[in-house]
C-alpha cells in the first residue's frame, strides 16, 4: 500500500509505479466520499496528453459513478483551464485533471478544481487526502462503456467550450488584423487545438499528440525552449512567442529577438495593461518569489498588494472572494480578472496579444514603458539537482544559522514567507526552496542585468554547495 500525498498543486506519481489504475480508483474514491459527505452530486473530469489519461479517466469515471455521483467527461485531452471552466459553466461541484502538468513525461498526476473554477482550497484538499482508502474495494461498479450508453455520464466538449468563451472576451479580429506575426509552441501539451482554433494563423511548433513529449518535461522556461526560441531568431519575422506547458495552464514567452520574458514582466505587462491602457482596478496578489517590482508598480497605481506562500492555490482563494485585478507566481502561473480565479497559459497569451495589437507597439516598447515606470531588472532561477541529504543541510543553515553573505555579496535582511529570501541591497535578492512537486533545491535571484543574476546565482551555489 502507498501512502498517497497531495503536494502544492495535486497527487503526482511516476506512471505504472505509483501512479496506477488502482491508485487512481482510490484517490477517487476518497474524492468521492467527501464529495457525499457534502452533498455534492456534479463533477467534471479531463486529461491531458500523458500517457494513460484516457484510461485514468475511465476508471475515475467508473468510481465517481459508483457512488452516485453525474460525471461529464471530455474524452479527448483537454487543458487544465477547460476543466476548470466546465465547472463553473456546468454548475459541477468539483473538477478533475488528470495531468502531471509541467513534471516530466514519466509522471502522471490528479488535480481537484472548486466549484468556483480554480484549485481546491487547502482544507478540501486535506480532507480528501484523510479519506483516500488503503485498498480500492470494488463496490456497484459498472464498465465506462456501459455507463456511456445507458446515458449515466456525460461527454462534454470542454475545449468547444472554452474556445467560445475566449472568442466573447477578447477582441480576436483587432489580433488578426494587426498584421503581427505570433509564434506558439504548445510543448506537445493540451493547449495545441484550442489556440489553433483562436488564432488560425499563428505560427506553430509541437502541436501534434506525442505523450513522451520528447523526452523534455513540458515545463516553459528558456532553457527548455531552445528549438522555439531559434525558430524565432531565424525566422526574423515573429513578434510574439506565446509557449504553454502541458496541461497549458502556465505561459512563457518570447520577444521578437527569440530572448525569453520571464513571468516577472509578464505580470507587470498585465498589470500595466489592464489598470494604465483599459482603466481596470481591483488588488494585486503575488507569490513570494515574484519580483518586488510589481509592488512597485500596484503602489504607483494605488491598488492593493498582497504576497502570499508560493503555491497558486492561495491566490485562487483570495480571487473567489476579494476584487484581485493580476495574480500569479513566478513559475508562469497568471491570472487576471473578468476571467475563473484559474492559471492559464492561453488566456494570459491573449491579453498580451491583445495588448500589442492594440497599441501597435512592440513588446520591447512595452517592457521598456515599464522599466520607466519601475526601473530594469532581470530575473533568473537555478535548479539544483542534489541529494535529499545535502538539500536538508543547506534548508537546515537557512533556518538555523542564516547565511549572512555569498562570497563578496553580504546580506542586508532575509525574509522567510515561504523559503528563505535574503535580500541584498540595491533591487537585488536570492531566495532558497526546495521544489514542492520535484526533487530539487530551488535557487531564485533578482540583478540589475543578466550578467549581474547570474553574478549572483553563480556565488550562492559557491557559497552552499
Amino acid at each position: 500500500m502507498v501512502k498517497i500525498k497531495f503536494g502544492t498543486d495535486g497527487w503526482r506519481a511516476i506512471i505504472a509505479d505509483e501512479y496506477s489504475v488502482e491508485n487512481v480508483r482510490r484517490v477517487t474514491a476518497g474524492a468521492a466520499q467527501w464529495m457525499q459527505q457534502n452533498n455534492m452530486g456534479k463533477v467534471v473530469i479531463g486529461h491531458d496528453c500523458r500517457f494513460g489519461g484516457e484510461m485514468f479517466l475511465k476508471a475515475a469515471t467508473e468510481v465517481f459513478a459508483s457512488y452516485g455521483i453525474h460525471v461529464y467527461y471530455a474524452i479527448d485531452f483537454v487543458s487544465t483551464p477547460m476543466v476548470s471552466l466546465g465547472v463553473v459553466k456546468l454548475k459541477a461541484d468539483l473538477g478533475i485533471v488528470i495531468t502531471a502538468s509541467h513534471n516530466p513525461p514519466s509522471y502522471n498526476g490528479y488535480k481537484l478544481k472548486s466549484s468556483y473554477g480554480g484549485p481546491s482550497i487547502p482544507a478540501d484538499i486535506a480532507a480528501v487526502e484523510s479519506l483516500i482508502p488503503d485498498e480500492y474495494i470494488p463496490g456497484n461498479v459498472v464498465p465506462f462503456d456501459e455507463l456511456a450508453s445507458a446515458g449515466k455520464i456525460e461527454n462534454i466538449d470542454l475545449e468547444t467550450m472554452y474556445v467560445r468563451h475566449a472568442e466573447e472576451h477578447f477582441d480576436l479580429a483587432a489580433i488578426k488584423n494587426s498584421g503581427m506575426k505570433i509564434g506558439y509552441d504548445a510543448m506537445y501539451g493540451a493547449g495545441q487545438r484550442a489556440m489553433l482554433r483562436l488564432l488560425p494563423d499563428v505560427i506553430h511548433l509541437h502541436c501534434d499528440y506525442n505523450p513522451s513529449f520528447k523526452g523534455q518535461a513540458p515545463e516553459p522556461i528558456g532553457k527548455n525552449l531552445t528549438e522555439f526560441s531559434d525558430m524565432i531568431r531565424s525566422r526574423g519575422d515573429i513578434a510574439l512567442g506565446i509557449a504553454n506547458d502541458g496541461d497549458a495552464d502556465r505561459i512563457g514567452l518570447f520577444d521578437s529577438k527569440g530572448e525569453f520574458v520571464d513571468s516577472h514582466h509578464i505580470l507587470l505587462l498585465l498589470l500595466y495593461y489592464l489598470h494604465q491602457v483599459k482603466g481596470m482596478d481591483g488588488e494585486v496578489v503575488v507569490t513570494f518569489s515574484v519580483t518586488d517590482k510589481m509592488k512597485n508598480l500596484a503602489e504607483k497605481y494605488g491598488l492593493k498588494y498582497e504576497v502570499t506562500k508560493i503555491v497558486f492555490k492561495y491566490i485562487a482563494e483570495i480571487m473567489t472572494h476579494r476584487d484581485v485585478l493580476v495574480g500569479g507566481e513566478e513559475s508562469g502561473g497568471l491570472a487576471v480578472k473578468g476571467h475563473i480565479p484559474e492559471r492559464d497559459g492561453i488566456w494570459m497569451g491573449l491579453v498580451i496579444a491583445e495588448f500589442m495589437a492594440k497599441t501597435g507597439k512592440t513588446l520591447d516598447q512595452l517592457i521598456q514603458e515599464i522599466y520607466n515606470l519601475v526601473g530594469s531588472f532581470y530575473f533568473d532561477r537555478d535548479d539544483l539537482h542534489i541529494t535529499e541529504a545535502k538539500k536538508q543541510e543547506i534548508i537546515a543553515v537557512c533556518k538555523n544559522t542564516p547565511y549572512t553573505h555569498f562570497q563578496d555579496l553580504n546580506v542586508e535582511s532575509l525574509e522567510t514567507l515561504d523559503g528563505f529570501k535574503f535580500i541584498l541591497g540595491d533591487s537585488r535578492w536570492v531566495m532558497i526552496r526546495p521544489s514542492g512537486t520535484e526533487p530539487v533545491l530551488r535557487v531564485y535571484a533578482q540583478g540589475k542585468d543578466k550578467a549581474d543574476t547570474r553574478s549572483i546565482l553563480d556565488k550562492v551555489k559557491q557559497t552552499i554547495l
